[in-house]
């Protein structure tokens, strides 16, 4: 006769893929229940702490582990992927901002590193540590980046998340009265990127996935070749230059690199990677999307930053759409079932 406690652990359980259930769900109850006494069985209950490890090995069963059947192969292979281009460009992006910053205010000489200095000094202490925090915490993308491809999974999970907190403050600043209300669509756009590029790198890259690597290139190439085209783009164009300016650059460079590398067949040994910028491509059209649309209808905005966001845009746009079809048909071609 089936209990109340063992219903209840397999309702739980649904949330594994069919195939692990298959496998697995008997002996999963047999050892749930082992010793449990079965006269109070009824008035039981799984634990929070059973409940939370099920729910991981869900995550991890459908992102890649061994034994998953290819579309979760395909998948898991998809978000890794999605994760470590997401934090390459993220981590270019914070180490390109320090360094034009930092440049700008040292070629100014006295009254450019008194202004860089004014605001960490002349607004207050909670002001002061947030904009601390600002300037430090995106630094460790870098560190979770590296992490990441030297398989030190529990660093660069740590960092990754450390590295998406200042994204929050935009959001949380103008409740606490300390931050003058900024647009909340730029800040949750912004928000959005970071955090699906840390959460996405703790649930695909777990202690079950395969070693992270990049299609091409060695780590600190590809990180110095990012950066190169994020500075450059905003020397090149400072007027077009806002948040979203320099990433978009760079992915719109990124990607149609990856389309040429994929049309000379170099994409076999990287499945899902097209979908993986296709959503990252995604994100980053919304991102520009919102830095953008507010300063279509003020008069007299320069024409090169309008301009410049506009052709960015239709390129990312352009770029997304190509990506999601080659992905779409590298999909087909490994999952035969889904045409």
């Amino acid at each position: 006769m089936t209990t109340l406690l063992e219903s209840r652990y397999r309702t739980v359980l649904r949330l594994l893929p069919a195939y692990y259930r298959r496998e697995r769900e008997e002996e999963m109850v047999e050892t749930y229940l082992w010793d449990v006494d079965p006269d109070t069985q009824d008035q039981s209950r799984p634990t929070l702490g059973e409940v939370a490890s099920i729910a991981a090995l869900a995550v991890r069963s459908r992102l890649g582990a061994p034994g998953a059947p290819r579309r979760y192969v395909l998948l898991g292979s998809t978000v890794r992927l999605f994760a470590l281009f997401a934090v390459l460009l993220q981590a270019a992006a914070a180490a390109a901002d320090l360094v034009l910053e930092l440049g700008w205010a040292v070629g100014r000489g006295g009254p450019g590193q008194h202004l860089f200095l004014s605001q960490f000094t002349d607004q207050g202490l909670l002001t002061a540590v947030v904009t601390a925090a600002q300037w430090t915490l995106p630094l460790l993308w870098t560190v979770a980046y590296f992490a990441l491809l030297h398989d030190r999974r529990r660093l660069a999970r740590a960092s990754a998340l450390l590295a998406a907190l200042p994204t929050l403050w935009p959001l949380l600043g103008p409740l606490t009265g300390a931050l003058v209300p900024a647009d909340p669509t730029f800040a949750t756009a912004f928000g959005l990127l970071a955090w699906l590029s840390a959460l996405a790198l703790c649930a695909a890259h777990h202690r079950d996935a395969p070693p992270a690597r990049l299609p091409a290139g060695t780590p600190g190439l590809v990180f110095m070749s990012a950066c190169v085209v994020m500075g450059a783009s905003s020397v090149v164009l400072p007027a077009a230059a806002d948040l979203a300016w320099a990433p978009a650059s760079c992915f719109v460079v990124g990607a149609l690199g990856w389309l040429l590398w994929q049309a000379r067949g170099r994409d076999g040994a990287t499945p899902g990677g097209a979908l993986a910028l296709a959503a990252l491509g995604l994100l980053i059209l919304t991102a520009r999307v919102a830095a953008l649309y507010p300063w279509l209808h003020v008069p007299e905005v320069p024409a090169a930053y309008l301009g410049g966001g506009l052709a960015q845009t239709a390129a990312l746009a352009v770029l997304t759409v190509a990506l999601a079809v080659v992905g779409r048909r590298d999909l087909v071609a490994a999952e035969p079932g889904l045409s």
